[in-house]
């Protein structure tokens, strides 16, 4: 698996696609246009899959706005999960 792809989410990903000069920058802006210190920032790109840490859902959505991806688009894994439905009446089974 390509080292990249050990994150939760694609802020490596998108941050190795720019130049020298445009890499460098960016990790000097985005902290400031998220309002979070460069060490949170560092963190964040950190995280590897299958941890339970997570960043903020409104700092995701505004990453995923400055890196000009979809909804979504930020995330390395897939997530699922039963709908509430399913849920409520297997309970009633059991």
């Amino acid at each position: 698996m390509n080292q990249v792809n050990n994150y939760k989410y694609k802020i490596n990903e998108y941050l190795y696609g720019l130049n020298v000069y445009e890499y460098s920058a960016a990790r000097k802006s985005i902290p400031r246009e998220l309002d979070i210190s460069s060490n949170t920032f560092h963190n964040y790109r950190s995280i590897k899959l299958g941890s339970a840490t997570d960043i903020p859902y409104e700092i995701v959505r505004k990453m995923e706005i400055l890196f000009s991806m979809k909804r979504g688009g930020l995330e390395n894994s897939v997530i699922t999960a039963k709908k509430l439905k399913t849920l409520i009446y297997e309970r009633q089974g059991s």
